[in-house]
């Protein structure tokens, strides 16, 4: 690894790779170690566990013995014959337990806990030692358990049985003694050597630490502050050179941000002349509107009435002659109905009842006197006072109205239209719907018809939106909005007399 290090030669992009793989090395061994370490003293840990357990069986055996020799005495009592059976009872329960215990204890096992520790040669001896008083023990006191009457248990030979009880507690009690402390010094050893165990392993991690610190991360140290001081004069000739960038990026985006802002202002500017030419286009429209209302009206209309009233004088000159009388009669139904067609004409055109009276009383007429086709039935409303708007509201609102009227008779079938004019949220709402046969919204995206794109110029002009949503057999509504303002504007229509 130090010849790795040391190597100036290899390519720097390789020095990454060598301090990664020193780390995870180094990391490795030292998770190895600590690893056995670990396991070893949990095994050892459970293992002292395991002998605790058969060291606290031990010395149960010597309070199992007392408990026995104890209630011997009190079979035999004779102040006690009342309280006999439950002594037997408890007596033969306690030798149960206490030859159990026994038995496992000789065989370094407990079956409940599933713990089994072979037992060393000192300890086996040991339990040769106190099998003699062990066996009196137990044939002592099974012979007990065989009086089941209380005058049997004052006999003389359960008084010897007694006895040899009493005879043997104390040899019992001193070598279970010296079995318990066989068993606690045997572990105190262990224990001991696992101290010495985990001392060396400390050590030898200590050891390995330096090791690691002298032929590892020392060169790793050396060979990161070589190229550490390269980095620094990279990064030196680095920032003179992003300083020089920086300065070329200013003025780079300051020139992006001027050209932005030409090429906005020029787009703004295209946009206000298109706007322009499309507003003076419209007002041409108008004007234009206005001319042929006031033509229709004044040249002829009033050319037709004084046809009019020559047919009808010559009418009143021609009296009794009845054939002449009748093509005079024809005549005059076919001037009266030119004369109509004219008035409808230079009403559409401009009508005289938006410029005197403005766009409520325009739409309400509008809906009154459908001549397009009356089957069709047209409702206004509106939440609206009677005040009037500016002018080119108006006439946008009765374009806007009158085309989309025009597009629900001709193309949607519709039997009901409905206006509504009104205010809210500050803004000013015109809806017009009907329960035509719609279309589909795909058509929407397609380039739309003249009659909806001008409605759209229109609302645009004004700031306002235009929205027009249809479903199939379900109808069609066209929306627009604009900021509300109620206008007490200078209108300059023209007058036109719609009187014939």
């Amino acid at each position: 690894m130090t010849d790795n290090l040391n190597d100036n030669k290899k390519n720097s992009q390789d020095i990454p790779f060598r301090f990664q793989r020193l780390y995870i090395s180094t990391l490795v061994m030292l998770a190895i170690l600590l690893t056995i370490g670990q396991v070893l003293t949990q095994w050892r840990i459970t293992a002292a566990q395991d002998e605790l357990w058969i060291i606290r069986y031990s010395s149960l055996q010597r309070h199992q013995s007392q408990q026995i020799v104890n209630k011997a005495l009190q079979l035999t009592d004779p102040a006690k014959k009342d309280e006999y059976k439950n002594n037997l009872s408890e007596l033969r329960s306690i030798f149960v337990e206490f030859e159990r215990v026994h038995q496992e204890g000789r065989e370094g096992r407990i079956q409940d806990r599933n713990i089994y520790v072979p037992n060393s040669d000192s300890v086996q001896r040991l339990y040769e030692l106190i099998r003699p008083n062990f066996e009196a023990f137990q044939t002592s006191t099974r012979e007990l358990l065989k009086q089941n009457d209380a005058g049997l248990a004052l006999s003389p030979i359960a008084q010897q049985y007694v006895e040899t009880l009493l005879n043997n507690e104390k040899p019992f009690l001193k070598q279970m003694d010296a079995i318990v402390r066989q068993y606690t010094l045997e572990l105190r050893n262990k224990l001991e050597t696992l101290q010495h165990f985990e001392f060396y392993i400390f050590m030898f991690t200590l050891m390995v630490l330096a090791g690691i610190g002298v032929f590892i991360f020392r060169p790793a140290v050396h060979q990161l502050y070589q190229t550490l001081q390269q980095l620094i004069e990279v990064e030196k000739h680095t920032a003179a050179a992003n300083k020089k960038l920086l300065t070329l990026n200013k003025s780079l985006k300051d020139t992006r941000q001027r050209l932005f802002e030409a090429t906005k202002q020029q787009y703004q500017q295209q946009i206000d002349e298109q706007k322009s030419r499309t507003s003076y286009l419209i007002a041409g429209q108008e004007e234009e509107r206005k001319r042929l209302s006031r033509d229709l009206h004044d040249g002829l209309g009033q050319m037709l009435t004084a046809i009019k009233l020559q047919v009808e004088g010559l009418e009143t000159s021609l009296q009794g002659q009845a054939v002449q009388i009748n093509n005079i009669s024809t005549l005059k139904n076919l001037i009266t109905q030119t004369i109509q067609e004219a008035r409808l004409i230079s009403n559409n055109l401009m009508p005289s009842v938006l410029s005197d009276f403005g766009i409520i009383p325009a739409l309400k007429m509008l809906a009154e006197t459908n001549d397009t086709n009356p089957a069709i039935e047209v409702a206004f409303c509106t939440n609206l006072p009677t005040t009037r708007l500016d002018k080119s509201v108006e006439i946008m609102l009765y374009r806007v109205t009158q085309e989309a009227i025009s597009n629900a008779v001709r193309h949607a079938q519709a039997k009901r239209i409905t206006i509504e004019l009104f205010e809210k949220d500050n803004y000013l709402h015109l809806v017009v719907s009907d329960n035509g046969k719609g279309f589909k919204p795909q058509r929407l995206r397609q380039p739309m018809g003249q009659g909806i794109h001008n409605m759209n110029e229109r609302v645009k002009l004004l700031d306002g939106k235009f929205k027009i949503t249809s479903v199939p057999g379900k109808g069609t509504r066209v929306q627009v909005s604009l900021p509300y303002q109620s206008l007490q504007a200078h209108h300059e229509y023209d007058q036109i007399d719609a009187r014939g």
